[in-house]
């Protein structure tokens, strides 16, 4: 007998569908419809086969159950030591992503053993009761498995991941206080699920005690084990069987007396929640005893109850129902629930109903009181709590430094795990604050970051603060590269970081220009060779050196010998050390005695250059005979901060800060590799003070960088053949090969000779403005060893070019301008005694000629 395939296949196809939209492994059970389907249309099948298959299909449907365990998307794992009743609670993880869950079991020998009924009850309450201080449902199914010649039933609840209080109390071992504290806040999570069930949801647990009871990777307390949890039928006067269907699970320690008894009428009067009250009373009898209760009359021993817990928990365990405290007046009015940790905690979980200033309060005084509360709770639940306020913007900018200070308290794997991510995030916030607080802390993380996060995620959003109108915020932005910069890649260091340094030399704030100077003297050693070549020697000399705030001219000095390695002795002789010298007579002490310091540093490298090239005789001497020279100093010291500058910036002077406020580290470097080519040895000649100080305070401010990072663009190190006139970034010449004048040979000479009769003042010989002077004017016996005279005459000092030098004066004739560069003639009535202008801000720059002489 053959039926037809229609009348077959619809309703188990119904079946299958509805299997599709109600079951995780809804996949399996289609086939296996599919299957048997083509076995009935290919096979005379009695109806009741169909019957029986389609029942089947339908308990699963109901049972909300798979194929078995081969389905289950998870692996289980080892098993804790404890659980309730007869589940076994094992640890797992998932198949897809790794993640850590629990997953419970429990066995029966046959689909109809009650403890399995007791469990389905239990996975249909889990799945549908949510609420925070409940355990999380994820995932269940059920299963038959063979075990020789019998066949098991086992169900399976996927949850959370979690472990037995009990065990994971043992696990902290906490003391005293803290002790205190942690188990008020654990009672508060269970009297506030406990009072969710009896009070809104009219549902009874039946069970409440110490193995219900599961902790999360947080440490929070959640309840679970729902096998008993039935509906509340208090109005059904008329029903007299058991209002708990699966009673019978619960030990009898755990039953209230009218319990014991059966008494359901007194059951059914009593409030709702006197059931569980009384369980949580045995819950906190066994947390604070240490061990299970055993039977009902350990109950009264209540010697290792707080004081401050004694009242209320007399009367959750009071004889008489309806006298039994409601577990949401517990949680409201218990004394042992006001404390430091459950106020704090509570705070975090309800942050975004609070004020702004009632946030900036508590994180302030978060801090100092984090280091008063249990170093486990601390870190993991404050932690990820503060953390998640943060990403979000619930919290304020002072959570930043309790975030960070929690953090530090973590080993550096768990740093990295749990910290990192958040501080990334934070990176690209638009609040000023928040960025002023991961700047001004980064000393702490920053190490952490790995060169790409740094290059790809943080730098782009740090380097907005380089143009920040705010002057703190450029001054922290400037200070984070420290840390940041040996990080970078060399493109960004060189096409974006360059630039911004670039512009911050001539910042209005004299302590962020000083600090510019001094972080490239700290990062030089991450540049790549070329880009030192083309940078260091025109920032620190062009501009540093020039600035008209002391302290960066000191920062100068300090930076050049810092970085003293990088520079060849041609660059040492033709471009730094004809810098240097001007500045033995600054105005400011400090800054002539680092001049003086690092004059004989570069002296030094130049003299080793030479006996490392030369003999005294002219023949090569090998490099065995070298002078060591101190190493690189390692890092230079910031400057006084920008927020010290109380005047406008008009208003700063030229004198030296007390060294307190411009702490610099001294600086010795090593001698740089020798050049190929002999420097030149033309005599350095030094200016007059009344000179420097015009050069120092009548220059104009450089206008803005024009070059690709600011400091222009060189031909191997050096860019002799033309002069910009726009960016203020122009390189130091070689000096010239000039002769002395005829005066100047004169004096010369006079210095040798043999002291006989001192020559009159008035007899020498006036210098020539523009002229070369040759031997007939000079009769004396010195003149034809003398210096050959310049290939460019100096113009007069004063205001007049046609007056002749004052004959007073022996010594105007030889003050001569700076090296490689023409003297600028003075202003009507700006003599040498005139008093100088006010100062300028930024890098002053000293107008040179062009000079087509090379190296």
């Amino acid at each position: 007998m053959c039926y037809n395939f229609h009348c077959i296949s619809s309703p188990l196809i119904h079946f299958a569908l509805y299997k599709s939209h109600h079951s995780p492994l809804s996949h399996h059970n289609f086939r296996s419809i599919d299957q048997s389907i083509n076995q009935s249309i290919n096979q005379s099948i009695d109806p009741q086969f169909i019957r029986e298959q389609m029942f089947k299909f339908l308990k699963d449907v109901v049972s909300g159950s798979g194929a078995g365990v081969k389905d289950l998307p998870y692996n289980i794992g080892e098993p804790h030591s404890s659980a309730w009743g007869s589940w076994t609670h094992s640890r797992g993880t998932s198949k897809d992503d790794g993640s850590p869950v629990s997953i419970f079991s429990i066995t029966g020998s046959s689909a109809n053993d009650g403890h399995l009924a007791a469990a389905r009850n239990g996975v249909k309450r889990l799945r549908t009761v949510r609420h925070p201080n409940i355990l999380s449902f994820l995932h269940s199914t059920e299963a038959e498995i063979s075990d020789g010649s019998s066949t098991k039933v086992v169900i399976y609840i996927v949850t959370e991941p979690v472990m037995p209080l009990a065990e994971k109390i043992k696990e902290l071992g906490l003391q005293g206080t803290h002790r205190n504290e942690y188990y008020a806040w654990g009672l508060y999570r269970i009297a506030k699920a406990v009072s969710f069930l009896n009070n809104d949801c009219k549902l009874v647990h039946g069970n409440v005690c110490l193995e219900s009871v599961v902790v999360t990777p947080t440490l929070d307390w959640k309840l679970h084990a729902f096998d008993a949890l039935s509906e509340f039928d208090g109005n059904n006067e008329v029903s007299t069987g058991p209002m708990l269907q699966y009673e019978w699970i619960i030990g009898s320690q755990y039953k209230p007396m009218e319990m014991a008894k059966s008494d359901w009428a007194t059951v059914r009067k009593s409030p709702p929640w006197a059931i569980d009250s009384w369980g949580l009373g045995c819950l906190i009898y066994e947390i604070f005893v240490g061990s299970k209760l055993s039977k009902t009359e350990e109950l009264r021993n209540t010697a290792s109850i707080p004081k401050s817990l004694l009242p209320d928990y007399q009367r959750l365990l009071s004889s008489m129902p309806s006298r039994r405290l409601n577990s949401s007046k517990l949680a409201e009015n218990c004394e042992y629930f006001q404390n430091k940790l459950v106020d704090t905690i509570h705070f975090m979980e309800i942050l975004n109903l609070k004020d702004s200033v009632e946030k900036d309060t508590f994180f302030r005084k978060l801090p100092t009181l984090a280091e008063q509360l249990p170093r486990e709770i601390v870190l993991k639940k404050l932690l990820p709590l503060l953390a998640s306020a943060l990403e979000f913007g619930s919290a304020a900018a002072p959570a930043l430094t309790a975030f960070l200070k929690m953090g530090a308290w973590l080993s550096p794997e768990e740093f990295n795990k749990k910290v990192l991510p958040t501080i990334v995030k934070l990176f690209a916030s638009n609040d000023r604050a928040i960025r002023v607080g991961l700047l001004q802390h980064i000393d702490q993380y920053g190490e952490s970051f790995s060169a790409q996060v740094v290059d790809e995620q943080v730098y782009p959003h740090v380097a907005t603060g380089f143009s920040d109108t705010s002057a703190f915020l450029r001054e922290l932005t400037l200070k984070s590269m420290l840390v940041l910069a040996p990080k970078l890649s060399q493109r960004t260091l060189s096409g974006s970081l360059l630039k911004y340094l670039s512009k911050l030399q001539v910042d209005e704030e004299p302590a962020i220009r000083t600090n510019t100077t001094i972080l490239l003297g700290n990062i030089a050693g991450h540049l790549n060779e070329g880009t030192r070549k083309r940078v260091l020697i025109n920032a620190f000399t062009v501009r540093a050196l020039r600035d008209t705030f002391s302290s960066a001219r000191g920062a100068g000095i300090m930076a050049l010998c810092a970085t003293s390695s990088y520079y060849d002795a041609q660059e040492v002789a033709a471009r730094i050390l004809p810098n240097l010298v001007v500045l033995t007579i600054d105005p400011d002490s400090d800054v002539r005695s680092k001049a003086f310091q690092a004059v004989e540093q570069f002296l030094q490298i130049v003299k080793q250059y030479h006996e490392k090239t030369y003999a005294v005789d002219g023949t090569e001497v090998t490099a065995s005979g070298n002078t060591s020279l101190p190493g690189n100093a390692s890092i230079l010291g910031w400057a006084m901060s920008s927020l010290t500058m109380k005047g406008k910036p008009s208003e700063q002077t030229t004198q030296a800060p007390p060294k307190s406020a411009s702490p610099f580290v001294t600086a010795v470097s090593n001698a740089s590799s020798v050049g190929s080519s002999v420097p030149s040895t033309t005599p350095i000649r030094t200016v007059s003070s009344g000179i420097a100080d015009q050069y120092m305070d009548d220059q104009p401010a450089p206008a803005s960088p024009t070059s690709t990072d600011g400091w222009g663009e060189l031909e191997n190190g050096i860019n002799e053949d033309q002069e910009s006139e726009k960016d203020g970034w122009d390189d130091m010449l070689p000096l010239e090969d000039e002769k002395p004048s005829p005066a100047l040979a004169n004096i010369q000479a006079a210095q040798k000779r043999p002291v006989i009769q001192a020559k009159s003042q008035a007899s020498i010989p006036r210098p020539k403005s523009t002229s070369n002077v040759g031997k007939d004017g000079d009769d004396d016996l010195w003149g034809s060893i003398a210096a050959p005279p310049p290939k460019v005459g100096a113009k007069p000092l004063n205001g007049n070019s046609s007056a002749a030098v004052d004959n007073d004066d022996p010594w105007a004739a030889i003050a001569a301008p700076p090296p490689t560069t023409r003297a600028k003639p003075l202003s009507a009535g700006r003599g040498r005694g005139s008093k100088p202008t006010g100062l300028k801000l930024g890098a002053q720059r000293i107008n040179r000629t062009s000079s087509t002489q090379k190296f």
